[in-house]
Order: structure tokens, then C-alpha cells, then sequence
């Protein structure tokens, strides 16, 4: 596939809009916040190997992350927290964090997002399939939100060292379901997701990190 391109962006820009890409991650894991990233993000910004966080390893995600801040390239977060999350479901959680990443700017005409429109958005916006792959402003916001969590979720191991959050980030990795199962859930944990892990086995588990 080839790399995001540009296109959305520049035809956006050169209608007079303000453009953003959103997307979040976090909805795969089983405890912390789902976290959304809106970026403003213009074809000159040098950011060589961008993708969809996924596809890229911790370090190079670190290196873009501060290549968009030393180019002052403007960016929001917004989350969900672990209590929305339980309430309202993680996909419509999900959609609550992109909303108030974008309405963090005052100025934003157009949204560029991952997969989904956003309900109760004030502009215009466009859900792109694969966004993340095909779109940079969405692909740097995937990278955004990706380093944000993570940095979030790693800090956690201070108020949680039972857990491994600094190694898994909430994710339902074999140690964190160890750790689950040795000292039960805690306040950071989605309890609606973890119902029958703590029996499941071994190989329903999932490390990858949506």
C-alpha cells in the first residue's frame, strides 16, 4: 500500500477550509482512557515515514511525535475516560474523545476522520475508511494519540505497580491477565471488558494495540 498522501488535505486548504485529521486508540485496551488526536497538519511539514501508528514501531512513533512538535505543527488530544467508556460503550466513547479533540481549536472548518463520522460535530467532516493509511493529517494524529496514551499509560505503573501498565499500556497481554488474576482489577480498569477474562483462556488473549 502506498504511504498517506496529502490530497484531502490540499483540496480542503485551497477551498479556504482549516483542516484536521482525528482519529484515537485505546478502544482494544482493557484499562485507561480512550485518547483522540486532531492534527492540522499542511503538505510542507517533513515528517519522512509517516503512517498509521500501528505500523510503526515505539521509537519511531516517539520521533515523529517530536518532529510535529519542534515544526509547531498544531495538535489537540481529548479523552474519554474508563467511566464513559463503561457507560456509554468504547465505540461511542471513542467518538466523544475525537469530538473534543476537535473542539479544542477555535478556528477548524473540516475534519478529516478515521473510518467514522462524529456525532454532534459543528463542521464538516468526512470518515475515511483505512483513513490512517491513506490520509497524513490522520496518520499523524494516529501517531498523536498513540505517544499520548502510551506516555499516559507508562506513568501509571507509579499508582499501579501491580499491574505492568508501563509494558502493556492496558492491553490484554498474557502478563497483564497474570496480573489481573493475582490482584483483581483496579479503579483503572474496564470492568465491562474484563468480565470471563479472568477464566478465559490463554489463547483468546490479544496483545496488539489498536
Amino acid at each position: 500500500m502506498a504511504p498517506p498522501h496529502s490530497r484531502y488535505e490540499r483540496a480542503l486548504q485551497a477551498e479556504g477550509h482549516v483542516v484536521v485529521g482525528v482519529d484515537e486508540v485505546g478502544c482494544g485496551s482493557l484499562a485507561g482512557p480512550v485518547v483522540a488526536a486532531a492534527v492540522e497538519l499542511f503538505s510542507s511539514a517533513r515528517l519522512p515515514g509517516l503512517n498509521d501508528s500501528k505500523l510503526l514501531t515505539p521509537l519511531k512513533r516517539e520521533r515523529l511525535f517530536e518532529a510535529i512538535c519542534r515544526q509547531k505543527i498544531r495538535w489537540s488530544v481529548g479523552l474519554a475516560t474508563v467511566e464513559e467508556v463503561e457507560q456509554l460503550n468504547v465505540r461511542q466513547a471513542g467518538l466523544v474523545a475525537m469530538r473534543r479533540a476537535v473542539e479544542r481549536f477555535s478556528d477548524v472548518t473540516y475534519a478529516l476522520v478515521d473510518a467514522w463520522t462524529i456525532p454532534g460535530l459543528k463542521i464538516k467532516q468526512r470518515g475515511i475508511i483505512h483513513g490512517d493509511r491513506i490520509a497524513r493529517s490522520i496518520a499523524a494524529a494516529s501517531v498523536v494519540a498513540k505517544v499520548v496514551r502510551d506516555s499516559y499509560m507508562s506513568s501509571l505503573d507509579l499508582l499501579f505497580p501491580a499491574y505492568g501498565f508501563r509494558s502493556h499500556k492496558g492491553y490484554g497481554t498474557r502478563a497483564h491477565i497474570d496480573a489481573l488474576r493475582k490482584n483483581g482489577p483496579s479503579s483503572l480498569h474496564r470492568r465491562t471488558f474484563i468480565e470471563g477474562i479472568m477464566t478465559a483462556h490463554s489463547s483468546t488473549l490479544s496483545s496488539e494495540s489498536l
